[in-house]
């Protein structure tokens, strides 16, 4: 059974926390405390009925102000998938929370309420799953009981987003009519709508094909290198780590990173037991025919595609510190289980994620996104972002503080 994880985005009050406890609740996927402690926790009917925006605004904050502050992870399944729920913050103060929630999400739900249609969060939130490479996009029309279950209101907001699809190139894009808080559309299908025929959001949650997600060149960042010191084990040499895409076979002709060594998969180990193919997801250690030099940090890759190698980069950024960027000071760099030294080189220029406006740019503040040129110390194997997620992405750590304060997609490798 292979898990589906995705994330909410929208305005304030659209209805995501609402959204996700709806499905939480239909699926019976709420044990019977955490009922009881919603029904004592009621904080805003009378007439009985249960808030299930409680059930992911844990923070205190959270509850007092009934926004979304932090990212809520929610697990849930179906007897057909299994889910991971990241619910993400609307305001702009929070879009490096966004980021974070949103960067290992196989598909998006975009909420709009049904009563204000397309808004510059929407515009600013559509923007983010371009820059993270979202391909997988569900906009989910929320509060459609407040519009009187309007087709006429639904086909308006569908027109006016899919001319903001088409400008930022989405091309998966499905919409939904829901109501969260009535539970249209979640989980069961709405008598209220007989205009749609479409699936409801579970069933096209459960009908999303990311294994193509997952495809892509075979990339493995060595983690651990094994090699035991006992008598019996004296010529065993493995390298352990997690595949981030594509898939490794026994025979398979690789290249170490970055020296360029060029060796043979001789044996894949997944446990306890030997695997002829490793796919995108497993951690398993892979024994090579040579004995080559390879160490943690190192990437062993398919010989027939290799990546880009380069000290300079251009990127995309997200800037996540309170402090401004600095490009006099040196950052540490965090690509997979690679880490050295880099600096912001050149910054090309900052977007308006309000009206996509791009902007020219002599400083980045907390939450600003743009591009920027990194020079780093030792060259980084990498591959462009829209090519490979897993090894087109980094972060930057500040070295006196040890916080990440950006995150990074790489765009090119400068020559």
């Amino acid at each position: 059974m292979n898990i589906l994880k995705f994330f909410t985005a929208g305005s304030v009050d659209d209805g995501k926390s609402t959204l996700i406890g709806r499905l939480l609740y239909d699926t019976n996927s709420i044990l019977a405390d955490q009922l009881e402690a919603l029904q004592n926790a009621n904080r805003k009917n009378d007439d009985g009925t249960i808030d299930l925006a409680i059930l992911t605004d844990g923070l205190r904050a959270e509850r007092e102000q009934g926004i979304t502050i932090d990212v809520a992870y929610k697990y849930f399944q179906t007897e057909k998938r299994k889910f991971i729920i990241a619910d993400t913050p609307g305001h702009i103060q929070y879009t490096r929370n966004m980021v974070t929630g949103a960067s290992t999400a196989d598909l998006a739900i975009i909420l709009i309420d049904a009563r204000n249609g397309v808004v510059e969060q929407t515009i600013r939130h559509t923007y983010l799953v371009s820059l993270l490479g979202i391909k997988e996009v569900v906009v989910a029309i929320n509060k459609m009981d407040m519009v009187g279950y309007s087709e006429t209101v639904f086909n308006a907001i569908v027109t006016k987003y899919k001319a903001l699809a088409l400008q930022l190139n989405l091309k998966q894009v499905t919409y939904l009519p829901v109501s969260a808080l009535k539970g249209d559309n979640i989980v069961h299908r709405s008598g209220q709508m007989a205009w749609y025929d479409g699936k409801s959001l579970i069933e096209l949650l459960e009908k999303v094909n990311t294994e193509e997600q997952q495809q892509g060149p075979a990339r493995m960042p060595v983690q651990w290198v094994i090699r035991p010191q006992t008598d019996d084990l004296h010529d065993y040499r493995g390298y352990a780590g997690r595949i981030l895409s594509g898939s490794f076979k026994v025979n398979d002709k690789v290249v170490v990173l970055p020296s360029g060594n060029r060796s043979t998969i001789s044996k894949i180990e997944f446990f306890d037991n030997e695997l002829q193919e490793a796919l995108a997801g497993q951690s398993v250690t892979i024994h090579l025919k040579d004995n080559v030099d390879l160490s943690r940090g190192d990437t062993i890759v398919n010989a027939s595609a290799v990546p880009h190698e380069s000290k300079l980069i251009e990127a995309d950024l997200c800037w996540m510190d309170t402090r401004p960027l600095g490009t006099e000071l040196t950052y540490l760099i965090q690509h997979n289980s690679t880490l050295t030294r880099c600096k912001i080189s050149e910054l090309i220029y900052k977007v308006d994620i309000n009206t996509l406006e791009k902007h020219n740019a002599s400083s980045f503040a907390l939450n600003d996104i743009g591009r920027v040129v990194l020079k780093t110390a030792a060259a980084l194997a990498f591959d462009l972002y829209g090519d490979s997620r897993q090894n087109g992405s980094a972060i930057l750590i500040d070295s006196r503080t040890n916080l990440t304060v950006g995150a990074l997609m790489f765009r090119a490798a400068v020559e």
